[in-house]
């Protein structure tokens, strides 16, 4: 699915054929698809207005209007059939049914980057609230919205939560001006709590591994701390030094070189392959250590400041953790879980955007704001030139479920990405 302005459009994954053409009220801000892909909602935050359409039936459709409370999130429940909508000032959020038509209201949801978090069977959701000055948690039955447990956590200004994979444990964060972890089980108690030091700003990132059994904190400090799921105690620290000194750390290099035009092929080649045969390729290099690696000095006095790690995330077989320094901005860091030390460093000629897992092997795709995307696996690493038109920078992107294509997204365009899948 995507959007143009005030249409979506869907299409087959296959061959991008268009299959429906919707037209909604207004500009659309955000589209969701439903846990099962026969719904998509609409947000129109400007309105306060979600609409939903049918896959199925695509004469049937419906019209969430928030009215005066307004609207700044809103998305799927995981049973594909509820939609929460978050209104204006974090006043409430509103619980509507597709199937019965009811509504329920869940008040004092707090204003953080990540308030809401569903387990991944879809029975359980964690919602921070903010009451009276102090952080709570609420967790509610998914399938008819009741309160299951209601605690105060020991944060002084609670930042996000995160649930385990296996749905057993609620991780809860501190704002970046206390480094605080807490542990909760699903009936509320207090596993644990961690502190790595105080008086400096703290945690940036974290992500739970595929099998619960670790928990990486990324942190303003330029470190990774693991921790286990046994003691909830740290079992090491990944660090990230300008310069790479370990001699059994491979540093794959991007490095530019000129296209080599056949002139075969010159003589009329149509617009997409010729804006491809004289864009810079690039390839990569494996550098001998020691390497230096471009360290971007952060501006202290400013807000966020562009230091620790703000992306890390773990490969879909726990064996692997990608990260990124954001004051290396140009490398992305592969870590050996089992063996706990750092596996592969790749130094890029470009600031990394976005990076994510192949969800069913280990194989990370990169993107770096140029038309390029690069893919590395266990077995090396390449990179691949977008035979697009014009200047197409990828922003973003996203893997199939499948791991057999990979949607990389620029500002204005997306392409697909067809990997073929070898014969075992």
């Amino acid at each position: 699915a995507s959007c143009v302005q005030y249409r979506l459009v869907i299409r087959d994954v296959n061959t991008l054929q268009i299959l429906q053409l919707y037209t909604c009220l207004d500009q659309i801000q955000y589209i969701e698809w439903s846990s099962d892909s026969l719904f998509i909602l609409c947000a129109m935050y400007k309105r306060g207005i979600v609409q939903v359409w049918s896959l199925e039936q695509p004469d049937w459709h419906c019209k969430i209007d928030e009215g005066s409370a307004g609207l700044v999130a809103s998305c799927w429940s995981p049973d594909g059939r509820h939609i929460l909508n978050t209104t204006e000032f974090h006043l409430r959020i509103t619980v509507w049914s597709l199937c019965t038509k009811s509504v329920s209201y869940i008040k004092y949801p707090k204003a953080c980057q990540q308030g809401i978090a569903f387990t991944k069977d879809g029975r359980y959701m964690a919602l921070a609230e903010r009451r009276d000055c102090k952080d709570f948690i609420s967790l509610f039955v998914c399938s008819d919205w009741q309160l299951l447990r209601h605690f105060d956590t020991e944060t002084q200004d609670l930042f996000g939560i995160e649930w385990a994979p296996n749905g057993c444990v609620l991780a809860v964060w501190d704002t970046c001006l206390e480094y605080k972890i807490l542990l909760y089980s699903l009936d509320g108690r207090l596993l644990s709590t961690y502190r790595a030091y105080e008086w400096s700003l703290g945690i940036k990132s974290i992500a739970w591994s595929p099998s619960s059994q670790f928990l990486a904190i990324g942190s303003y400090d330029e470190k990774v701390r693991i921790l286990n799921h046994v003691t909830w105690k740290k079992i090491t620290e990944f660090e990230h030094p300008a310069t790479i000194t370990n001699p059994k750390t491979i540093v794959y290099k991007e490095v530019e070189k000129s296209p080599s035009v056949d002139t075969e092929r010159l003589s009329f080649p149509p617009r997409a392959l010729a804006s491809s045969l004289f864009s810079t390729q690039s390839k990569y290099d494996i550098s001998q250590v020691p390497v230096s690696l471009q360290y971007v000095k952060p501006i202290a006095d400013r807000a966020n400041p562009k230091i620790g790690i703000g992306m890390l995330a773990f490969s879909p077989d726990n064996c692997f953790l990608a990260t990124r320094n954001d004051n290396i901005p140009n490398a992305v860091w592969i870590w050996d879980i089992q063996k706990l030390k750092l596996f592969v460093v790749l130094e890029q000629l470009c600031a990394i955007q976005s990076f994510q897992w192949d969800p069913r092997q280990p194989r990370l795709a990169i993107c770096t704001g140029n038309s390029k995307v690069y893919l590395w696996s266990p077995a090396g690493c390449v990179s691949v030139q977008v035979p697009m038109e014009g200047d197409f920078q990828i922003l973003s992107l996203c893997w199939h479920s499948s791991g057999d294509s990979v949607a990389l997204l620029s500002k204005d365009n997306f392409c697909v990405c067809y990997l073929e899948r070898e014969e075992v």
